[in-house]
């Protein structure tokens, strides 16, 4: 299976170093750019590593343990070994956060953070470091971002306190310290020198501004989505790109001082995803407050819906496109065009605990909601009215999943109280329950409808006659965490599932054995759905991501 290549190749003109390093759980994975391979792997921190920066000629690498470990360790590169290290800071202050290596020298970097700055040097012959405390009178700082001027002249701190340091690191004294009134809302969280002079500032709540010292009054400003949490140069400055913590990437020319956003995606952990019936052009997904519309083959955001301080749940596309069903933790189930994003109508009060699963009938007449009180309630949706056909009342818990037949005379609910139940659609009244010890978490039919195949925190896949209830048999769906997700091809011979053990795996049905796994997640999946036509399967998962995966097998 193959990932989707990343926004990151847009912006890899910015990024002229052959080397990259990342971290990794306690390692450092040092990269390189071009081949895309990975070189080593560097251990010796405890816990969190907070920051990496490389020398100026790539000699060496510094890293900054976490407040676990609260070690500065020196890396050679060519000997992929560390050379020496030390305690970051001293016993009377707090952590360092943020480190950044000289301009001109591969000897001599800065660290900082909770009432610390610190210069330090390379003694290369002893394998040694030797800090340098630096001096700030009577202010006490907690340092967010650091920036280092292209002669090595002055550093420049960006602080909680919303103001900036200007320190000398040859004297080790504070040079001048700014703006004097306007601090920088919630922090200057990225600050970087530009090199025809001045300094570009990213703060807390999104605010990026050209300003120079000794004022640092906003020359020129712009208001982003999401506290900055990063800034790029590329070439000169002329142009740089900005990152958010909204999951926005920005491109800013600085001459118009005007962004572009290049590229954005969820920021809270992503709860559904549905393509539209018969076409994997595009897919919805849903997280936190925001439902969006992706267009498949570029990546690219091409609707986003907001209600403001709300929670998305679930959603489904009507058979006939013309409206995205939602279901909200305010217990109201809305109707969105998918074109527009324009609200085409509310059910209130849909359910008493929030709406928690919502699914469609194909011939677009029926909404089929669960809410976190175990109702499952059958809509009637009319042009103009939506009414309320039967409250269902059998499950003792939130339901989480609900899977509709092709002739839309049944449906399956399951729910966290450990059962699934298979519902007359007709008759409106319970048909099949099916029990167990887990609190299930998807369920599919198999596209011939006499079965259907069940998950959850158990970790165990079930296949389930729909007839009578029966379990037919039972294999090891994860051998870690819950299994949170699963989709079955329109042919049923291939399903996928994932789940807390981040793996993607795709499954034979009648053999029930796994054919392919999917690496890439570093979160828990929540949901995951194959494309129509077999092209692709989409993967979401808590930690905000949606990954695009090659179905492994000719459609």
């Amino acid at each position: 299976m193959e990932t989707q290549t990343s926004p990151k190749d847009e912006v890899a003109e910015a990024v002229e170093l052959e080397l990259e390093a990342v971290i990794g759980f306690n390692d450092i994975i040092l990269w390189d750019y071009k081949k895309r391979e990975l070189m080593a792997r560097l251990s010796l921190h405890k816990g969190k590593i907070e920051a990496l920066a490389f020398s100026p000629n790539d000699m060496y690498l510094v890293s900054l343990g976490g407040p676990d470990d609260g070690s500065v360790v020196v890396w050679s590169i060519a000997q992929r070994e560390a050379i020496c290290g030390s305690p970051a800071a001293g016993l009377n202050v707090g952590n360092a956060t943020t480190v950044i290596f000289s301009r001109c020298r591969d000897e001599m970097f800065v660290t900082a953070g909770n009432g610390t700055i610190r210069v330090w040097e390379l003694d290369l012959p002893n394998r040694k470091i030797w800090p340098t405390e630096c001096q700030t009178g009577q202010m006490k700082r907690i340092v967010m971002s650091i920036s280092m001027a292209d002669d090595d002249s002055f550093f420049y701190l960006g602080t909680t306190t919303g103001d900036i340091l200007k320190m000398n690191p040859r004297t080790k004294l504070l040079a001048d310290t700014g703006p004097a009134k306007d601090k920088f809302s919630l922090g200057v969280s990225a600050i970087s020198c530009l090199k025809m002079g001045g300094l570009l500032v990213g703060s807390g709540d999104g605010l990026l501004v050209f300003c120079k010292s000794p004022s640092y009054k906003p020359i020129k400003k712009i208001q982003l989505q999401g506290g900055i949490t990063s800034i790029t140069l590329r070439g000169e400055g002329h142009q740089f790109f900005v990152g958010t913590e909204e999951s926005h990437i920005y491109r800013v020319n600085f001459t118009n001082f005007k962004e572009t956003l290049i590229t954005s995606c969820h920021f809270e952990s992503v709860e559904d995803i549905v393509f539209p019936f018969g076409t994997a052009e595009l897919f919805a997904t849903c997280a936190k407050k925001d439902i969006r519309v992706w267009h498949t083959l570029t990546n690219r955001e091409l609707l986003r819906i907001t209600v403001p301080n709300m929670t998305c749940h679930g959603i489904d596309f009507m058979r006939d496109g013309k409206s995205i069903i939602s279901a909200w933790d305010d217990g109201r189930i809305r109707a969105f065009a998918p074109e527009t994003g324009r609200l085409m109508y509310v059910i209130n009060n849909a359910h008493r605990i929030g709406v928690t699963a919502v699914a469609t009938t194909s011939d677009c007449k029926r909404v089929i909601s669960g809410g976190g009180e175990g109702e499952v309630r059958v809509w009637h949706i009319g042009h103009q009215i939506q009414k309320l056909e039967e409250a269902l009342k059998e499950h003792k818990s939130s339901v989480s999943c609900i899977r509709v037949k092709k002739s839309n005379e049944e449906c399956v609910t399951a729910s966290t109280d450990g059962t699934c139940i298979i519902w007359d659609l007709v008759r409106l009244r319970r048909n099949q329950m099916i029990l167990a010890n887990t609190l299930f978490q998807c369920v599919c039919y198999h596209p011939e409808e006499f079965q259907i195949i069940t998950s959850g925190t158990d970790r165990k896949i079930a296949y389930w006659e729909v007839f009578d209830g029966s379990v037919i048999r039972e294999l090891d769906g994860s051998l870690s965490g819950a299994v949170n997700g699963m989709d079955i091809t329109v042919e049923g011979v291939h399903f996928v599932t994932g789940g807390n053990d981040h793996l993607v795996k795709v499954w034979d049905y009648n053999e029930g054995e796994v054919t392919h796994v999917g690496v890439g997640h570093s979160g828990n999946i929540t949901r995951i759905r194959i494309s129509p036509g077999n092209q692709y399967i989409v993967s979401v998962s808590a930690d905000g991501a949606i990954l695009r995966w090659k179905y492994p097998f000719p459609s």
